[in-house]
């Protein structure tokens, strides 16, 4: 399965548009993530943990995208637009990552 943020695919005409499909990965962060990223914010520097939290969340949301792209019979998603949120009220623990693109099939 072809996934690109870009409307086309280079060398690939398509032959059908199969339709917008979307995709939501929500994951839970953790007491001591949380703690570690409140030192991050006194002492600068990067946050490990986050960042594989955000990488496992955008990795099943791109999954669940190509799996729902597979069942309309499409080869590729294009134009694929990923958005990030923190949601939970004042603890905001949990992210949501949304993948949205366009089903298509290929010549």
């Amino acid at each position: 399965m072809i996934l690109t943020t870009t409307p086309n695919i280079e060398g690939r005409a398509i032959s059908a548009y199969l339709g917008i499909i979307s995709a939501d990965a929500v994951l839970g962060s953790n007491v001591f993530r949380d703690m570690l990223a409140n030192i991050r914010d006194i002492v600068g520097g990067r946050s490990g943990s986050y960042e594989k939290l955000f990488a496992e969340a955008k990795r099943k949301a791109l999954d669940d995208l190509a799996e729902q792209a597979r069942a309309l019979g499409a080869d590729a998603v294009v134009g694929i637009d990923l958005d990030y949120e923190i949601i939970g009220g004042d603890r905001k623990t949990m992210l949501m990552v949304s993948a949205n693109g366009t089903a298509v099939r290929l010549k």
